[in-house]
């Protein structure tokens, strides 16, 4: 089973997202413009794709593992978020952690679509004390390494 996910190029250059296997989580994204990433930099790539998600689903943009374990760059805000109601293009925040410029032509595959569900949360002011756990307010560290 699958979720349709509707897709609309905004420009002529842009590819569907794509799945390199049948069992593939992500489908890649690719760039619509070629673009240089200086060591330390990052820059808004983007695709020139928008989409319709289904309600109560988002879409997660994550990185590549091939770009961040050859070349250092991956998604800044990993992952970064597609909300169901948003109808923009969508860019990609790239940062090259490496020590050269990172080139990326019209075309290259730059990071993955995951659709996910989302959980729809009520957040309720607290009229009461919080419950008590082992671990309390302690926090980055907390629990050991």
């Amino acid at each position: 089973m699958s979720n349709e996910v509707y897709v609309k190029r905004l420009v002529e250059e842009a590819k569907l997202p794509t799945k390199s296997t049948a069992w593939s989580a992500g489908a890649d994204l690719c760039s619509t413009q070629s673009v240089v990433i200086p060591p330390g930099k990052w820059v808004a790539v983007p695709t020139g794709l928008s989409v319709e998600i289904p309600q109560d689903f988002e879409i997660q943009i994550r990185p590549r593992s091939g770009l961040a374990a050859r070349h250092g760059v991956t998604v800044l805000n990993a992952p970064g978020t597609i909300d169901s109601d948003y109808r923009g293009e969508i860019k990609v925040l790239l940062i090259n952690h490496g020590t050269d410029d990172f080139y990326i032509a019209v075309g290259d595959r730059i990071a993955q679509a995951v659709l996910a569900p989302v959980s729809p949360a009520c957040y309720l002011d607290a009229y009461r004390e919080l419950s008590k756990t082992k671990r309390g307010d302690g926090g980055f560290g907390s629990t050991g390494r």
